[in-house]
């Protein structure tokens, strides 16, 4: 057998020895994209209430209050969360999404903030390597802590190009399962918070990765308040146990 096969099935025996002393069915990896910040200090509550533990994905976005998520105003906000041990990957400095691969490796590009927001740019690999190193960098000023080796793509949209840049980087991109969704993007007129819970509660499985933001602008009712707790609450009675992404056997 291959040494790469052993060592998998090694982790999946761990894994699931591990979940057998918990009494965890399975396990489900709850991750937080910045944004508005609107909902930043519930999760935040609620995830340490709840004792869950969770994974953050860190772009310098505008927030509710005027300043931006990676300010020096959020510092102690990201500190506490350090505190309490969850985990944080890299969803680029300005939030640059990938619009499509370019000749020589290279990946056109739209910040949605910064200097040359709403520019179209060609970009290096070592550029967006760059690039995704700058909320390290920032992310060590404001907490003294490094990111994990994990990224998320803005809007989740990769590209081949844009996949091997981060490889290269040294960082491994995480998406979230289809039923890990939240929909907390979506219009609440169309999606309403007890429609999305219902998907979610009902669709989630062990090993998912479930995505939602620290606070949607355009969403008039937002997700969080309302579905958050429910879920969290609704997925133990259902036997899930959460961790962050050092503990998915894919990352860690």
């Amino acid at each position: 057998m291959k040494p790469r096969f052993l060592v998998a099935c090694a982790m999946a025996g761990l894994m699931h020895a591990a979940l057998a002393d918990t009494g965890c069915k399975g396990t489900i990896y709850l991750t937080f994209d910045t944004g508005s910040q609107s909902q930043a200090e519930f999760i935040a509550k609620t995830l340490h209430d709840q004792h869950v533990k969770a994974t953050f994905f860190l772009a310098n976005e505008k927030t509710v209050k005027g300043d931006y998520t990676l300010d020096t105003t959020w510092a102690p906000y990201w500190r506490s969360l350090v505190q309490q041990g969850h985990a944080f990957g890299t969803h680029t400095f300005d939030h640059v999404y990938a619009v499509r691969d370019l000749p020589d490796g290279h990946i056109q590009v739209k910040p949605q903030f910064g200097a040359q927001a709403g520019k179209l740019l060609d970009w290096s690999p070592q550029q967006y390597c760059e690039e995704m190193q700058r909320v390290d960098q920032r992310f060590q000023q404001l907490t003294g802590s490094r990111l994990d080796h994990f990224w998320r793509a803005p809007g989740g949209k990769l590209t081949p190009n844009l996949l091997k840049a981060g490889q290269a980087c040294g960082y491994a991109h995480v998406g979230w399962a289809p039923a890990g969704f939240s929909g907390d993007e979506l219009p609440s007129e169309k999606w309403s918070n007890p429609l999305l819970l219902k998907r979610a509660l009902d669709h989630l499985k062990d090993g998912d990765i479930f995505m939602a933001h620290l606070g949607i602008w355009s969403r008039k009712q937002p997700w969080m308040p309302e579905n958050l707790l429910p879920l969290i609450t609704g997925l133990k009675q259902k036997g899930y146990c959460f961790a962050t992404l050092r503990e998915h056997p894919q990352y860690r």
